[in-house]
């Protein structure tokens, strides 16, 4: 007899795995999309492809890649795949705008230069290479895992909860 995981074990698998993906990328979009794709069965490899330049929006410290992975994952289980939905429009947004608050409340902000700072102390421009070294000097690719796990373990709750 198999024996299910239960919601709370598969949210910590999720969360481990994009930690662990964000780890392995250097991306905390491609590292949150992927544990989200392998658990929920949702796009392709064309899909993490177009993550790839998602961090803080091309590390200009914009909108947290996390962020933009988790709402892709929300997109690729509710979205629309007709003109006329206007339903799966509205219940996207509605569940991409939950999903940012509660990244908020963890975070203090969905911008990657904001999440930097509450990590860190300080945000880092990541398009120069003096800040990228202290970047990697901080330990971003160990901390950065926080931002990836909770994303996903957000966006994959809303994702189960939407199957009962």
């Amino acid at each position: 007899m198999v024996v299910e995981p239960t919601k709370e074990e598969r949210l910590n698998q999720l969360e481990q795995k994009a930690g662990d993906y964000e780890e392995l990328f250097g991306s905390c979009a491609q590292g949150t999309l992927l544990a989200l794709q392998e658990q929920f069965n949702l796009g392709d490899s064309c899909t993490l492809k177009a993550a790839t330049a998602m961090p803080g929006i091309a590390l200009r410290g914009e909108t947290c890649g996390a962020v933009v992975a988790a709402i892709m994952a929300l997109g690729l289980a509710f979205g629309r795949e007709k003109p006329e939905d206007f339903a799966a429009v509205q219940r996207t947004t509605s569940a991409a705008r939950k999903l940012c608050k509660r990244f908020e409340e963890e975070f203090g902000s969905c911008n990657c230069r904001d999440v930097q700072h509450h990590i860190f102390g300080r945000s880092y421009n990541l398009t120069d290479p003096n800040d990228q070294k202290e970047f990697v000097k901080a330990d971003a690719i160990k901390k950065c895992r926080a931002p990836a796990g909770k994303a996903a373990r957000i966006a994959g709750e809303m994702i189960l909860d939407s199957l009962k």
